[in-house]
């Protein structure tokens, strides 16, 4: 099947929830996006809320983090883990990401640290006796050798055990981690189920269609799209790509002027021919979050939305074309311009600290949404006041 680039961008804008943002409602309409996608990113970093939260906001009327929150540490059907890094998915997908948290497959595999082994029947007591401790609440005296650097014996023991599924995230205090023991909060029924995936070629399937559902629309090439999959390159992706194509699980497309082939999953094919079929009416405008699905593949954005989009967080000052944490922002279906937001918690200000228009033409219409945009991000914050939009004006 044969589309243009403009059926493309509207396919992945309308599969996303970005064609009509902030359309979701409530824990629901979240659970709702994550059976879709599978997993978001979570990071650290927090300039105007985390990325998890930031990729909501776009989605879900009058989203609030305390939403996230609940679903993850209250009512337990979410969950932080290892995904496309570091992520938030599912509960009941526990099962499949049993080659995760394997020796084999993990990273932050401590059986060939002797300094973190001696201390680990120790940890595993403190957390039965005492429940959800972080890494500030034992001290061993000293530092190891870890797949990153040097970090405290305690850290390096915690997150092993996290890794390996002994412990969960409990729950976070800012970006603080409080682990405690999986057992407590997930039922023994998924603990104890068996890896639905015995092969490594059943896995690299199953996760071959999961990573399509995170995106929407993939294509046959390397890249950060794929980024996560352990033990995976060129010659697994092509096999598991060919096994799902003779099953008819997946959907091969052409995109005009593009030579690789991409694919999308067989369940998809309604929403597709939906895109097809009608036109964008809806033209608010969103603010996208850094490490969003729909921007996970820098390379495939460029060449459907002529967008080159680099998040400069890493990039050493004298080097950024434009700032330190800048947002993407989408009008209808082209990304019109790019955001650097900063919230002040003390002031309750949100800063608009730049702001950078892409090779668009600016109408009256279009300040209007994007300043309906801004009123609704200043909301999510639970901003006072917005300084700084002054700059939006072209």
């Amino acid at each position: 099947m044969r589309i243009s680039r403009a059926q493309a961008r509207k396919f992945i804008l309308d599969y996303h929830q970005l064609s009509a943002p902030r359309s979701l409602r409530g824990k629901e309409g979240i659970m709702n996006y994550f059976k879709k996608v599978g997993c978001i990113q979570y990071d650290p970093l927090n300039m105007v809320g985390y990325n998890s939260h930031l990729v909501l906001q776009s989605r879900v009327r009058n989203y609030r983090p305390q939403l996230l929150n609940e679903l993850l540490y209250q009512d337990r059907r979410l969950m932080d883990g290892w995904d496309k890094c570091m992520s938030i998915y599912e509960v009941d997908k526990w099962p499949y990401f049993t080659r995760v948290r394997n020796k084999e497959y993990s990273k932050h595999a401590y059986e060939n640290n002797e300094q973190i082994q001696q201390i680990i029947p120790e940890v595993r007591d403190i957390i039965g006796k005492d429940g959800p401790v972080s890494s500030k609440d034992l001290d061993f005296g000293e530092k190891v050798s870890w797949y990153w650097g040097k970090t405290k014996a305690a850290r390096a023991a915690l997150e092993s055990l996290y890794a390996t599924g002994e412990l969960i995230v409990s729950h976070k205090v800012g970006t603080r981690k409080y682990y405690d023991l999986a057992d407590k909060h997930i039922g023994q029924d998924l603990l104890q189920q068996a890896d639905p995936n015995p092969s490594d070629q059943e896995y690299f399937r199953w996760y071959v269609k999961r990573r399509i559902g995170s995106l929407g629309l993939i294509w046959d090439r390397a890249g950060d799209g794929w980024q996560g999959i352990r033990k995976f390159k060129s010659p697994q992706r092509k096999q598991a790509l060919n096994s799902l194509l003779a099953d008819q699980q997946i959907i091969k497309l052409n995109i005009e002027g593009i030579k690789q082939d991409f694919f999308i999953r067989k369940e998809d094919f309604e929403t597709l021919q939906k895109s097809l079929s009608t036109k964008i009416k809806n033209s608010k405008a969103s603010f996208i979050a850094p490490l969003d699905n729909v921007v996970w593949d820098r390379r495939l954005i460029k060449e459907l939305f002529n967008f080159d989009y680099k998040w400069e967080v890493y990039t050493p000052p004298a080097q950024r074309k434009y700032g330190y944490y800048v947002l993407p922002v989408l009008y209808r279906d082209r990304f019109v311009a790019r955001i650097e937001p900063q919230f002040n918690s003390k002031t309750r200000q949100l800063i608009i600290k730049n702001w950078w228009w892409e090779d668009t033409k600016v109408n009256s219409s279009m300040l209007d949404k994007i300043d309906k945009c801004l009123a609704s991000f200043k909301s999510y914050l639970g901003a006072d006041e917005i300084i700084g939009a002054e700059k939006i004006i072209k």
